[in-house]
């Protein structure tokens, strides 16, 4: 995919009102075709990203009984290790296939925010995250790159607004206390053929404001589906992060801009002979409470939204739910 757009964030931030106008429509011309891009420019140290990577690099190397000490303690429950096989993520888009050839561990929010007082807000977005006790050092380099994820995803929202043809600020009052996640992938060395149908990470759209993904390096499998019909190669970019459209924006801009259809698929082996392959997603949601309806700059003369209002909360915890493999 040479022609894989790519977004330099610095040149935004250092650019003057007009220029900013302009690179805005060139991210509202790639939002509205694929959904998926590619940030340089991100700022975020290459030391932070190496701590949390490396961590979970470690994290996953440990025996199977050593990481389901810090298993998610139900099924449903958000937080904490997955292992193999514990979901489906084709299911949130009512397909029924086998659970993905994957692990994960996953964490929320650092924080709850003061006053919170909805049960389901604190059952499940804010749900305390099941640490592990090795290797040493995991959380503090885990919530690094969070809180670099976190500042990164609301300047990518700037962006956005300008994109929209919206104060720069617009989204700031919706995304000062987001329920965002982290989840960092290990899709395993495939010793045995998948079962019919079985992926590692079957076809589904993501459901928030927007994705940062951080593939392996020289890794491939995850494809997008194109407004032609066909699944396409994501390539990962050295030195970028993918970004990529959830539903829930979809839904702010009435289907102008493209949450995208995306999986991972089971690759040929690399020139190594691995087919390991791991990743981090940070999945930025939008406040708990705040309702996302469509914004009426998206909204042509006399056309009416496609989609009812929904509450970021709620709509996460649902899909979140559909995907998981019964106890």
């Amino acid at each position: 995919m040479s022609d894989f757009p790519i977004f330099d964030l610095s040149r935004f931030e250092k650019a003057g009102h007009d220029e900013r106008v302009l690179l805005g429509a060139e991210v509202d011309d790639i939002c509205r075709q694929t959904g998926f891009l590619a940030i340089r420019g991100h700022g975020v140290p290459q030391e932070v990203i190496d701590g949390a990577w490396f961590k979970a690099r470690a994290f996953f190397d440990l025996p199977a009984d050593e990481k389901q000490k810090a298993r998610a303690p139900f099924a449903g429950y958000p937080y904490g290790y997955l292992g193999p096989e514990s979901e489906a993520l084709a299911k949130s888009k009512g397909q029924d296939t086998p659970p993905d050839l994957k692990e994960s561990f996953n964490g929320g929010p650092l924080a709850v925010p003061a006053g919170l007082d909805d049960r389901q807000a604190l059952d499940f977005c804010y749900a305390p995250t099941i640490w592990p006790t090795a290797p040493d050092g995991f959380r503090p380099a885990w919530e690094a790159y969070y809180r670099a994820m976190e500042d990164l995803a609301a300047r990518i929202m700037r962006v956005f607004a300008v994109a929209l043809k919206l104060d720069e600020d617009f989204f700031a009052p919706t995304i000062d206390k987001p329920i965002s996640a982290l989840r960092a992938l290990n899709y395993p060395q495939q010793p045995v053929p998948p079962k019919p149908g079985q992926l590692r990470a079957g076809a589904h759209t993501d459901y928030g404001s927007l994705t940062i993904l951080l593939p392996e390096a020289g890794s491939g499998g995850l494809e997008i589906f194109t407004p032609e019909g066909n699944w396409r190669a994501v390539p990962p970019v050295a030195g970028a992060f993918v970004i990529n459209i959830g539903d829930l924006m979809a839904l702010w801009t009435n289907d102008r801009w493209v949450s995208t259809l995306h999986r991972v698929v089971n690759p040929a082996p690399r020139a190594d002979g691995s087919t390991r392959r791991q990743s981090f997603a940070f999945f930025h949601q939008p406040n708990w409470h705040q309702e996302i309806a469509c914004l009426p700059s998206c909204l042509s003369p006399g056309e009416t939204p496609t989609y009812e209002p929904v509450r970021s909360g709620p709509y996460l915890m649902g899909k979140f739910q559909s995907t998981v493999k019964a106890a």
